[in-house]
């Protein structure tokens, strides 16, 4: 991550183990609103008694913002690199608190109120999610894609996918320790920033809580930074590419069991459901599937180990444990013993040929010889190659 800190202004000197709480906001030509913030900020400083630093993440403003958030005494951190996460990356970084609570410069949540989720992370949580639907939408707040099917969508997708406890996946309100999130590692510049920290969390095993917090309208008169079709595909794709079972193994699986199983009941010839008959055609199209699928399965383990060889994903025991049995040796024997059967088919259907004198045969018959022999060498090859790609990844041990 190359993100250009200069700070703007420091604070007094102050031993950071003496800042309890670090509220940071990114910000990106907010002046309308980001000087209601800090206000609301500093009431909930005094209203709590805490010890803490107002951070502005500037992430290259021209309308006055870092001379409004100066004159406020917020600190002013400039993050060159664009993009919310990393305007988010670059202030929680500048943070000296043992918590940080993030929050949009846009004047939609309240500052003030931010004491429940300060009070859950000193309760022992290390991220408090805020929950927009739990605590209450102010009408004109949320267009009516984004609250009924953008926001409950995605935040299915993560429950599903990754057994997120939350209600709420995107809220810009949340608290979290210093120290967990960055255990967390997380790599997102754009708006996937917000999903990756709950999936990241989720997947390590932080303990997560939600609080309600009321979402208001944007309080600026430009359109705000979201899009909504760009920003949603790209919560979205994230998921996707984070979860290799249900982009590859989850298919793969379906996919190879459906070849494997019409290509079973098709080997012994053709086979009549109603007024359609099944036969060598389909045969074909059973082995493509079982190609297609063992390639998915393939590169979903390709993907996790990566993944996790790479810090994007916790060390999984089960995938270890898979691996003291399945290494390059077993795999180039697996692999080896497929490639024998298919060449055994292969000649197999060459005698066939040959008891034919090498002229015309009947593809009804000689196909069911030829296209499993064909996949069971393609299926050998793919075997024996990726077993020298995980070998390489280093996930043998010796």
């Amino acid at each position: 991550m190359s993100v250009a800190q200069r700070p703007r202004q420091e604070a007094p000197d102050t031993a950071s183990t003496a800042i309890e709480l670090s509220i940071v906001m990114p910000c990106l030509n907010e002046v309308e609103t980001l000087a209601a913030c800090i206000r609301k900020s500093h009431q909930a400083i005094e209203k709590l008694g805490v010890a803490a630093e107002i951070i502005v993440a500037d992430n290259g403003s021209t309308d006055g913002s870092q001379a409004a958030a100066h004159d406020l005494g917020a600190r002013v951190v400039d993050v060159a690199r664009k993009g919310y996460g990393s305007a988010l990356m670059g202030g929680i970084a500048a943070a000296r608190g043992r918590f940080v609570i993030m929050g949009d410069a846009d004047d939609s949540y309240d500052f003030t109120a931010i004491g429940p989720l300060l009070d859950k992370l000193r309760e022992g949580c290390d991220l408090v999610m805020g929950n927009r639907f739990a605590g209450g939408i102010q009408e004109g707040a949320m267009v009516w894609s984004h609250r009924w099917v953008g926001n409950p969508a995605l935040t299915f997708v993560s429950r599903v996918f990754f057994h997120t406890p939350v209600g709420d996946m995107h809220c810009g309100l949340r608290g979290f320790r210093k120290d967990a999130f960055e255990r967390l590692r997380l790599r997102a510049t754009g708006m996937e920033f917000a999903s990756e920290m709950v999936i990241k969390a989720s997947l390590q095993g932080l303990r997560i809580s939600e609080v309600p917090v009321t979402l208001s309208p944007d309080g600026r008169s430009r359109p705000p930074h979201l899009r909504t079709w760009r920003d949603g595909w790209r919560h979205l794709r994230f998921m996707l590419l984070f979860s290799p079972r249900w982009l590859f193994l989850y298919p793969g699986i379906a996919l190879f069991a459906a070849g494997l199983l019409a290509g079973a009941a098709l080997e012994s010839g053709p086979k009549q459901i109603g007024a359609v008959q099944f036969d060598i055609h389909t045969l074909l199209l059973a082995g493509f599937s079982c190609l297609i699928g063992y390639q998915l399965v393939v590169f979903a383990v390709f993907t996790k180990v990566f993944a996790m060889e790479q810090g994007f994903h916790p060390p999984n025991p089960s995938y270890r444990s898979m691996f003291r049995y399945v290494n390059l040796e077993t795999g180039l024997a697996a692999g080896g013993l497929m490639l024998l059967v298919g060449i055994a088919g292969i000649v197999v259907a060459v005698i066939s040929w040959q008891s034919a004198g090498f002229g015309s045969l009947d593809p009804r018959l000689t196909m069911r010889e030829v296209i499993p022999a064909a996949v069971l060498l393609t299926l050998g090859v793919q075997t024996i190659f990726a077993s020298f790609f995980l070998s390489i990844l280093g996930i043998d041990e010796p």
